[in-house]
């Protein structure tokens, strides 16, 4: 059996781990430099704010209904991810981290052990050490957990098993809402007559095969109980590595330009090493407004490709060849909003041709880099980083509402008075 264990509204349920004030107010999380609604509390959906509201709409309501503005605190959100997995592999050997906010979990009870009464253990643990509610939802396969922690979260209980028999359920399921099946392909089935989950899943396996794809017919076969995805197929290796952001205010001035795509690659790099994989060469961009002064311009974006002299994955390596295209990107007089990284030519840095000519360079840089990124992973983020990434980074995006960084920044670990 497989469970899928999801946190509920999990930025909103991060704010209130450490800030106790904002239980039973209407929250709102906004998304990069503050611009709309990425996350809210369920006090929020009952006012009827939607996924994705501006947050200049949202300004009128705010004194109107006391809701409490916070802007995206990744780094405590991915602290406390990462604290919920840990307590979630105290449960079963096998984890498989779908998001940062949820996981599979493969199970196996001994004989007469309820998966209801585990779900349950499995919400309060994580309530109790985390602080964090989730639903559980409990299945034969990946999929039908999907739907059964959807069910779940319905629940004042908060758990769901799903029973043997659940024609009943997936009738009554659109088959949009079928893990797998997005609106595209919901359009097409319903074209075919087929517009629940019970429907599709009881169409012929060549037949969507034929009409659609192999991963489709795995779908059926996985509404149908039969497990059919593994974790290869949820982790497969990257094609190509990104990573952009936009800034917080114009930005004018090439040397924070260049201390942005320097972070930019720093965080593609250990993406990449992670993965263990090494890129050819990247694609670098700078985005610009458009201008309405006296002399009208368009907006627009400047970029060039760079190949790595060797496929790499080493951050100092990267570096030293993008800073020397940068200048030919900056365009004097422009206000910049973005600039982002696009590594491509990946290729796996376990069975990559290494370079015969520079044998002995690429052992230490691989050495350091897997220092660097051990010293990171214990002591938190940019614990060392590579000057190039600037210190003080004005250029960063604008998060005027964020809350303290609890439990990543020794300055802002809460003081109990």
């Amino acid at each position: 059996m497989y469970a899928l264990v999801d946190c509920n509204n999990f930025y909103v349920s991060c704010e209130r781990v450490f800030d106790l004030s904002l239980i039973n107010k209407p929250v709102a999380i906004l998304s990069n430099n503050d611009g709309c609604v990425i996350s809210r509390s369920g006090e929020l959906k009952k006012l009827g704010v939607k996924m994705g509201v501006p947050y200049f709409q949202l300004k009128p309501l705010i004194p109107l209904h006391g809701i409490v503005i916070r802007s995206s605190n990744y780094e405590l959100y991915g602290d406390l991810s990462k604290r919920v997995m840990t307590v979630l592999s105290d449960f079963s050997p096998d984890v498989e981290p779908y998001s940062i906010d949820e996981a599979f979990l493969l199970l196996s009870l001994p004989d007469g052990a309820g998966y209801f009464a585990y779900g349950q253990q499995i919400r309060r643990r994580i309530m109790k050490w985390v602080g964090i509610p989730v639903g559980v939802g409990i299945a034969p396969t990946r999929t039908l957990a999907k739907i059964a922690n959807h069910v779940a979260k319905t629940l004042p209980e908060g758990v769901f098993v799903m029973p043997e028999d659940n024609t009943a359920l997936l009738a009554q399921l659109p088959v949009e809402e079928v893990w797998g099946i997005g609106s595209r392909l919901a359009a097409r089935l319903n074209a075919l007559g087929i517009k629940t989950a019970e429907q599709f899943r009881r169409l012929d396996e060549w037949f969507i095969r034929s009409k659609f794809s192999v991963c489709l017919a795995r779908t059926a076969l996985e509404l149908r109980g039969i497990p059919a995805l593994s974790s290869e197929d949820a982790e497969q290796p990257s094609q190509s590595v990104s990573c952009s952001r936009s800034f917080g205010h114009p930005v004018i001035d090439l040397r924070d330009l260049t201390e942005a795509v320097a972070v930019y690659t720093a965080l593609a790099a250990t993406k990449l090493r992670k993965e263990n994989q090494k890129a050819a060469g990247v694609n670098v961009y700078f985005q610009y407004y458009p201008e309405y002064g006296g002399t009208a311009q368009e907006g627009g974006t400047s970029g060039t490709s760079v190949v790595f002299n060797f496929p790499t994955s080493d951050t100092g390596t990267m570096l030293n060849q993008i800073n020397t295209a940068l200048p030919g990107l900056f365009i004097d007089g422009r206000r910049y909003k973005k600039a982002g990284v696009i590594f491509f030519g990946l290729e796996s840095a376990l069975t990559g041709q290494p370079d015969i000519f520079n044998y002995t360079e690429p052992d230490k840089r691989d050495k350091l880099n897997e220092a660097v990124d051990g010293i990171n992973k214990k002591f938190g983020k940019n614990t060392i980083f590579h000057l190039a990434e600037g210190v003080l980074r004005p250029w960063t995006m604008k998060r005027d509402h964020l809350s303290p960084n609890y439990t990543t920044d020794w300055t802002q670990i809460p003081v109990v008075k």
